[in-house]
This record gives structure tokens, sequence and C-alpha cells, in this order.
């Protein structure tokens, strides 16, 4: 059996010891940085020059504090901040604190690995054989490296809990493109519905996903003939760049095992260029010919082994024994009884729809068995809205969900937006924050976005844009009236190529008057604050060190709130991704207790 590492009680305390954190920190993660000259941000929370702090996040972890000497400043500090003036006075003992309250510094996550040990040793405990992993398919074709680690990742812990629940459905909320759902479908053979809200999504999913399986069921017939052609007139190079357009055209991406049936003229309309003419070769030049090692690994490295049978060498029927003949007859029907189930089962339905914790699933798919829900980068109350599916749906019997955008998210308590509670809000989710009224403001949200491992090493913040609108706010506070303009600035610098070009070209987009400033004039606010921005430089690396803080209590919240439900058997935190190659990298991970299924 299987237990959640953690208890309701323990997460609780730990929830405890973020908010204690962050009491005394979420002020820097709330100052806007458009206002870090007009506020004077640095003189309010700082009482170290910036280079103290530039110097201490660069070396934090080479150096120990001496026992002695933190001891001696813990009487008059919190966190690093003086207990009178709440400045910063210690940037170490605040670069420390906050590596120890982060979901790593926490010690509440399960890797990976452990989670799919766990879920195969108790499939192999319960009688069932353990997930089979290890025919690979490589979409590295078809996506970038981000996105077909995460894929590769998140699918294989999905396709362990699927086995693990004993289901086959799994409902991909915000699928997207579809990468996701379509691996799980062709590699996994489950069948899949993507339910995403925009049509242009979906509508392309849809359209990938036929052309796929009208391809690879063309490849599939064949895939012999082509091996048999030999030297043609076309070269095997040739072939091999025909069909990769082919499967490239169009940004298309795998999508969908079910193979439907495709009538001739149909094959000879999505047969690519080197497959049309070949459903007659001479038997003479299948007999001698060699196989097209190109096309083999191309192929055999897109599609699963389940899509694709390895081939034999043909044997013509004049050449076989009646009892052999017999035996070929027998075999190709059951491949055919299998091909048909398969394409039952295994296939990706992209579906548009927005959908909440109160979306009737029935409503959109007829034909719904017991799913797992699952959720790959959603947006904002997405997330949270996955979570609430999959506590009030029945037929929800696992959930794997990995949010992001944080900064969208909606928070219950607010003071400015207390006009949003009609609906469900996003933040907090569990009813233990809830009971607290925990706030975190919309700019510390837009902190937990921010990727501390990437910024550590040298992936750093882009300075200079950041310099550039908040010397402009300067500008508009000191010669316009207009300075908290509902108009926004928008993505001015990456068109401009001085600062003073920076802020005629705000100005115009601000439908502000230009001409009452000379390039002199504006040069000169670039020039006074130019030695200042080694301040914006160290602020924002503390926003940086703050963000891992920030989002380890909104997923706390969120695992929090699955571990309050009756029927939840097991919940966890999980790494599932290499924060490098994506920073969103935590999954809440939850079963409900369904007879022998896993529990706590």
């Amino acid at each position: 059996m299987i237990s959640s590492p953690y208890s309701l009680t323990e997460i609780q305390r730990r929830i405890d010891e973020v908010k204690r954190f962050l009491s005394a920190t979420l002020s820097i993660a709330n100052a806007h940085t458009v206002e870090f000259y007009t506020h004077d941000v640095w003189k309010r929370f700082m009482a170290v020059p910036p280079e103290e702090v530039l110097s201490a996040f660069s070396s934090c972890s080479d150096h120990q504090r001496e026992p002695e000497v933190k001891a001696k400043e813990q009487s008059s500090t919190t966190f690093g901040f003086c207990n009178d003036s709440s400045r910063l006075v210690d940037t170490r003992e605040l670069l420390q604190a906050a590596k120890a309250h982060s979901l790593p510094g926490l010690g509440v996550c399960m890797s990976r690995d452990e989670l799919l040990r766990a879920l195969r040793q108790n499939g192999s405990e319960s009688g069932d054989p353990p997930v089979e992993i290890g025919a690979e398919v490589e979409p590295d074709e078809f996506m970038n490296s981000k996105k077909s680690h995460e894929v590769q990742s998140m699918s294989e812990v999905v396709a362990c809990l699927a086995k693990r629940c004993g289901v086959k459905q799994v409902i991909d909320v915000g699928s997207g493109k579809g990468y996701l759902s379509s691996f799980l479908s062709l590699q996994h053979g489950l069948r899949v519905y993507g339910i995403d809200s925009s049509s242009t999504n979906t509508h392309g999913a849809q359209e990938r996903n036929r052309k796929l399986k009208k391809f690879s069921r063309v490849y599939q017939k064949h895939n012999k003939t082509v091996r048999a052609q030999g030297k043609a007139a076309q070269s095997p190079q040739e072939e091999l760049i025909d069909i990769k357009s082919g499967l490239n055209g169009e940004d298309d991406v795998l999508y969908g095992a079910g193979a439907e049936i495709v009538s001739q003229e149909e094959e000879e309309r999505v047969r690519p260029p080197s497959l049309i003419g070949l459903s007659d070769v001479d038997p003479a030049v299948e007999r001698h010919s060699e196989p097209i090692p190109e096309m083999e690994e191309l192929f055999l490295s897109a599609l699963s082994v389940d899509v694709i049978q390895p081939t034999s060498p043909r044997v013509l029927p004049n050449q076989l024994s009646a009892e052999e003949r017999e035996k070929r007859k027998r075999e190709n029907l059951e491949r055919k009884a299998q091909n048909r189930s398969n394409s039952a089962s295994a296939v990706f339905s992209p579906l548009t729809s927005y959908v909440t914790a109160e979306t009737e699933l029935r409503e959109l798919i007829n034909e719904l068995e017991d799913a797992v829900m699952v959720g790959l980068h959603t947006c904002g109350d997405l997330a949270p809205s996955t979570l609430r599916m999959f506590v009030s749906k029945p037929e929800l019997v696992a959930v794997c969900s990995v949010g992001c955008c944080y900064h969208l998210l909606s928070e219950e308590f607010d003071p400015a937006g207390q006009e949003c509670l009609r609906a469900a809000s996003g933040f907090p989710l569990s009813q233990y924050l809830r009971n607290l009224s925990w706030f975190c403001g919309r700019n510390a949200r837009m902190s937990a976005c921010l990727a501390l491992e990437r910024v550590s090493l040298g992936q750093g913040i882009q300075m200079e844009s950041l310099f550039y609108r908040a010397v402009l706010h300067v500008i508009l506070r000191d010669h316009y009236s207009a300075f908290k303009s509902e108009k926004r600035v928008g993505n001015v610098y990456s068109k401009t190529k001085s600062f003073v070009d920076y802020v005629r070209r705000a100005l115009r987009r601000l439908d502000l008057d230009e001409s009452k400033l000379s390039d002199c004039d504006i040069q000169d606010y670039h020039d006074t604050y130019r030695p200042r921005m080694a301040e914006m430089h160290a602020f924002n690396l503390l926003k940086v060190t703050l963000a891992p803080c920030i989002e380890g209590l909104i997923l706390l919240d969120r695992l929090c709130y699955l571990k309050e439900q009756e029927d939840e058997s097991f919940s966890a935190l999980v790494q599932l991704f290499d924060p490098l190659l994506s920073p969103r990298c935590y999954a809440v991970v939850g079963l409900k207790s369904y007879g022998d299924r896993i529990t706590s």
C-alpha cells in the first residue's frame, strides 16, 4: 500500500511556517517595479547597499554564517529584517530563510520516481501487472525540448494513475494544442478527451488528428512496399524529406492512435509523394530489395510500437504451406480485431468548452466513464477549478494538475476585488487558509511566476526594460498628470533603439504630448537614474528569491484542500519536471477512496 507522505495536520503546520515568513517579506514581493523610483522603494525596505545584496545572492550557497554571530543577530532581527525599522539589515539571513521556506526546504514533495515506484509497487501487490514503461516515443520532431520533457514526464505518471485505478479514460483540461492528450492516446492507449476554451486550439487539434490518423494508416499499409522499393527513382533521403514534411507541415503534431478506415481514394489524397503508385510493386523487386533504415527510424521514433507492428520479411502466399496460409489468415483476423478494439479505446477527442467546477462533464462527454483528470500548465483559476471538479465529480477517480500563471488567479480576500465573489475564487482554495482570510496580492503572485533556478544560472531578468519603464514613470509623474493612465505602455522596449526612442514611443502610445520634452531632457532622466540601476537589480533578485515561497504557499493550499476531503485516499505534491527546463514543475496528485485503490 502507498501512504500519503504528510497528513492534513502536517501540511497545515507547513502552511503556518510559510505564512509567518511571508508576513514579514510579502511587502517586498508586492512592491511594483514601475514605481521603484517614484516611491523610493529601496529606502523604504532596505538598510543595506545594493552591492551587498548582489554579492550575497551570488555566493549565499558558498558561505555559512558563524553560529555565534547568527545567534546574536536573531535577537534583533526576524528573517533578516530589523524588528524596529522593518528594513532589511541582514541579506544572508533572508536568503537562508527563503530557501528554508520553499517547497524543497520544507521537504514536503515527492519526486516523480518515488511516486512511480509507489504506484507500480501497489499495482503489483493488488495482483495487477505493473505499468510497462520502456517503449519510448521520441516527440522531439514535433515539440520543442521543454514541451517534450513535460509531456513525456507527465504522461508516464498519468498512465500509471490510470492503470492503478483500472480506468482507460483521461480528461485533459486546458488541453491547448493537444500535445499531452495525443501522447497519452498514442503511446499509452488511453481514450483522451481534451477540453479547451479556445475553438482555434480544438479545431486545429481535430484537423491534425484527422490528418495523422489517415497518414499513419497509409504508412502502416504501405510500409512493406516502401521498404521493398529499394533503389527506385527517388532516393531514400528524398523519401525521408517528403515524409518529414508530411508530418511536420502546418505545425502538425502527433494526435490520436485510433486509426479510422480510409478509402483508397482518401489514401491517395493523403499519401506522401514517395508512397503514391507503390501499391503495384513488382514481386521480384519486393523479394530482392533492402529495407530503408532512415524511414524505419523516423516512423518508429514518431509512432508507438502499439500502432505500428514490426514486420518480418515477406513470403509470397504461393510459397506457404496450407498450414502456414491458415495461420497467416488467422493472425490477420486477430490483428484486425485488435485494431478495431484499439480504435475504439485509444483516441483523442478535442472538445471546445469553458469549464468550471460546476460544469457537467456528462453533457460534454456522452461516453463518460470513470476517468483521470489532468491539466498541464492550466492557467490561473483553471488549476483550482480542476481540483474542485475532481472533488465534486464521482466519476473522476484521480487527478494530476500542474498549474501556472499565478498572477491570473482571483483572490477571495482581495480588498480591491470584492465584486468578484459571485464566483468561486482561485485562492485560497483550502478551508484552512480561507478561515485565516489570507491574501497575497497580484504583484506577489506575479513574483511567484519568476524562475529562481534560471536566474541563479545567469538567465536573468531583462533589467534594462524594467529600468526604462521605472524611469518613464518618473517622467510621467514630473511632466504629465496622466501617469496613472488606464492605458498601458505595452511592449515598447523591444522595438526601441535607445531610451529617448523608448520614451517617445511610450508617450505616443499613451496619447501624451511628446513635444513637452526635448531629447536632452529625456536623456538627462536616464543619466540621473542610471547609477541607481543596481538598486533595482538587487531588489528584483530579492523578489526572485521569494518566488518559490509564494508558489509554495499556493501549492500547499491546493494540497491542503485535497486532504480536507473525506474521500481522499492519497494526495501529494510531486516534482514532475526539471525546473531549469520547466520552472512550473510541481503537480498536485490525488486519488479517491475506491475499494482496493490507494489508501493512506
